[in-house]
């Protein structure tokens, strides 16, 4: 961990996870705001309008967390990894610019314009306004997914006379099929975000007593979408995925897995450690052949472990790989049970009273982030030792001219600057949740949304 390739790798990997704590809720908010505007449109219920304004000032913290945090890291693409930027910059240079120019000012524009001009738009026009950063927020993810899925699996490019890369095909870029697999898997798990803080605010206020009709409008829609999403990420996104893994990095498939050795019938591993010394799994917990069968729909395919590849192609870091893979499966699992009991709960008009699942999504909150978090460890991981898969290695894509000692530095300095803006955060975001939305007397007597919810 001493070079200065490791340092600038620790640095960048602080720095993108530290900023994906704000995309992934403010794109998971985002569908559910346009979704409360939907509501409040065609039921005229102001109930829904206060709901939707009440996330769209969370909406906004994160937002602006995020593009404080998102800019630094762009950077670093010019100061980190000078000789990627040199090489690739052909190519990734226009998604990058494109969701800057296109994508981000569509949703900050259009924010804007939600947050402060509802009056002079009126019903339509504000939802119009909810679309649009809708819109321009999922568009965000997609061309930064595309960048990344790029890396994963090249396409529409060509080789320069220079040695460089250049773009051959701009269709090629931004419809890469492992960009639009990673993409759909990504924003399932952003709106799981959404939908357990959302769920948590609402189980907060009905546990407190407080609120009683936005906890339930809260927790009523968070559960629903939130049930979908969990399902969905399981199949057919983490299927498509795995799949993709499997045609085009089946070294890191044996890696997430923890197959050492090749065989038919391979075994799913649920638990176990990994030992490289040894190289095999220790304490395993596995399911027979499943492996075979969910990578190739036969319960005898063969599958390519570790040992059919050379060491120098082995991801550099695979018991983090290997863990990082199965704490993501393994809250997926979990979140999809609780969204489950949680629906049926409420399709049977006892989830409001329930105690013990009200603290439990309230609890989960730090469940998605992490496995967000776990997610894109996997996909960053499984790549090495490649920053372009097959094209150019990690080791030769950083900044040769900036020395370990620099990069501790810069990086000492944003880890000081991070926790101050965590801090802001967290203290910005429980202000909101404390004040509520509008006093809910606002709303009409026979307002639908609180006789429902009585």
């Amino acid at each position: 961990m001493g070079s200065a390739l490791d340092i600038h790798r620790l640095h960048f990997a602080f720095t993108v996870t530290f900023h994906y704590l704000f995309p992934q809720l403010t794109m998971g908010l985002a569908l559910l705001i346009v979704i409360l505007k939907t509501i409040a449109l065609r039921s005229g219920d102001e109930h829904y309008n206060r709901a939707a304004r009440f996330w769209a000032k969370i909406f906004g913290i994160n937002f602006a967390l995020g593009v404080v945090t998102g800019i630094p890291m762009e950077f670093q693409f010019g100061t980190n990894w000078a000789e990627f930027s040199k090489f690739a910059g052909g190519v990734i240079g226009q998604t990058l610019a494109m969701e800057g120019i296109f994508s981000f000012f569509l949703e900050s524009s259009f924010l804007g314009l939600f947050l402060f001009g509802e009056k002079r738009l009126g019903r339509v026009g504000h939802w119009v306004s909810a679309l649009l950063v809708f819109i321009g927020s999922w568009l965000s993810g997609y061309l930064i997914v595309a960048t990344d899925a790029w890396m994963q699996h090249p396409t529409g490019y060509r080789v320069l006379p220079n040695g460089e890369i250049g773009l051959s095909s701009f269709w090629g870029l931004v419809l890469n099929p492992w960009a639009l697999a990673q993409y759909a898997h990504n924003m399932l798990g952003a709106v799981q975000t959404g939908c357990f803080v959302m769920a948590a605010v609402g189980a907060f206020y009905i546990l407190s007593k407080r609120g009683l009709f936005y906890g339930k409008t809260f927790i009523r829609i968070g559960v629903i979408v939130g049930v979908i999403a969990a399902v969905l990420q399981l199949f057919p996104t983490g299927d498509i995925q795995g799949k993709l893994i499997a045609d085009h990095q089946p070294v890191t498939l044996a890696a997430m897995e923890g197959l050492f050795e090749s065989q038919e019938g391979a075994p799913l591993a649920v638990l176990g450690q990994p030992d490289l010394q040894k190289r095999r799994l220790d304490n395993p917990l596995e399911i027979p052949s499943m492996l075979s069968f969910l990578t190739y729909r036969k319960w005898s395919a063969h599958v390519r472990g570790l040992d059919s590849f050379p060491e120098s192609d082995w991801p550099d870091t695979i018991e983090l790989l290997y863990y990082s893979y199965h704490v993501m499966v393994g809250l997926g699992t979990i979140f999809i049970a609780i969204m489950v009991v949680a629906a049926l709960l409420l399709w049977r008009n006892k989830l409001y009273e329930t105690r013990w699942m009200l603290w439990l999504m309230m609890l989960s909150v730090p469940l998605p982030y992490i496995a967000n978090t776990a997610g894109w460890m996997t996909a960053e991981l499984g790549r090495q030792p490649w920053l372009i898969y097959g094209i150019m290695r990690t080791a030769q894509g950083f900044s040769p001219r900036v020395v370990a000692g620099n990069a501790w530095f810069t990086l000492l300095g944003f880890m000081g600057t991070y926790t101050v803006l965590a801090i802001l955060w967290l203290f910005l975001v429980y202000r909101e949740i404390e004040l509520g939305p509008e006093p809910e007397d606002r709303a009409t007597a026979d307002s639908p949304a609180l006789v429902e919810a009585d």
